[in-house]
């Protein structure tokens, strides 16, 4: 049994103190809602597990998801509406730093599923975003390089990337773009004295590797598709985005946790002025759903680690 943390009578609360904030700035919004969420969350009560409800009215969640998500919640969001039919959930995909910047910037959006942590925290701490009480951690994910079958490279893995005669990474703005430069600075194969190895550029990467060709791409599917489509010799990508793809793409080494650090993958419910009771309650009731053991199953079997710390 899981503690479902906003009932919905609670919830009507948090969608009257949204909706009373729509008058004031937008500062004074979130602070108004996460206030509500906050006196919401301390008489939470025990509820079934997601999908023994009753069913919902009709209603509409707004999702952003990591681009590296696509596949599995696809499912997930398939399994949710057979026994919650009347809920309509629209995802987002695209790299967690982009849809960050799209939910600071206003975009309706009613639950965030990152790729990491980073772009959580800035949303809970510095902007006051993610709704009180409604903040879980997922699922872990690793780090691979990996090339396209049949391509006759000569890298093994990490340590000698820089044999490829080009290698497709993502930004340092999309978590396994800031995973792997993490890797390359643990490893030693990158010497920085930046604080955050986000900020390592592309052109620092390829100098420190040589002078390799490096694709840039702006979220993870578009490594995958550059690796597996032969555009690049090799690319770094999460296992997870090798699912399905076991006759195009061939792992050449799992990076290390000590490399990279844990890849943590939260969801959060997202404040959202423009929510109804119903749509709130809709949307926490998906993301008890998605931290579910029945859910837990099906990212195991898309290659996500599930034995993580809430």
């Amino acid at each position: 049994m899981k503690k479902r943390l906003l009932s919905i009578a609670c919830v009507a609360a948090l969608g009257a103190a949204m909706l009373a904030g729509c008058g004031n700035s937008a500062g004074d919004a979130a602070d108004t809602a996460a206030s509500a969420a906050n006196e919401v969350a301390a008489v939470s009560e025990e509820a079934p597990e997601a999908g023994a409800a009753d069913q919902f009215e009709e209603t509409t969640v707004t999702v952003f998801a990591a681009k590296s998500l696509n596949t599995v919640l696809d499912e997930l969001i398939t399994m949710y509406n057979e026994t919650q039919p009347n809920v309509h959930i629209v995802p987002s995909y695209d790299s967690s730093g982009t849809l960050m910047t799209q939910i600071e910037e206003g975009a309706t959006c009613d639950v965030f599923f990152s790729a990491a942590q980073k772009q959580m925290n800035q949303l809970q701490d510095d902007d006051a975003l993610v709704v009180d009480g409604t903040r879980h951690n997922v699922v872990n994910n690793q780090v691979c390089v990996v090339t396209y079958n049949d391509s006759g490279t000569s890298v093994t893995g990490l340590s000698d990337i820089a044999n490829a005669s080009s290698f497709a990474l993502a930004d340092g703005s999309v978590p396994v773009g800031k995973y792997t430069r993490q890797a390359l600075v643990n490893a030693g194969m990158i010497e920085t004295d930046v604080e955050d190895v986000a900020e390592i550029t592309t052109d620092q990467v390829s100098e420190a590797l040589g002078g390799i060709e490096i694709n840039e791409c702006n979220n993870v599917g578009a490594v995958t598709a550059a690796v597996s489509e032969g555009s690049n010799e090799v690319g770094t990508v999460y296992k997870s985005d090798t699912y399905g793809l076991e006759d195009r793409l061939q792992i050449l080494e799992i990076v290390p946790y000590d490399l990279t650090g844990d890849v943590i993958y939260p969801i959060a419910q997202i404040v959202n002025p423009e929510a109804d009771e119903l749509e709130s309650a809709a949307a926490v009731d998906f993301i008890n759903f998605i931290t579910s053991d029945e859910a837990k199953a099906v990212f195991e079997k898309y290659y996500f680690d599930t034995n993580v710390t809430d």
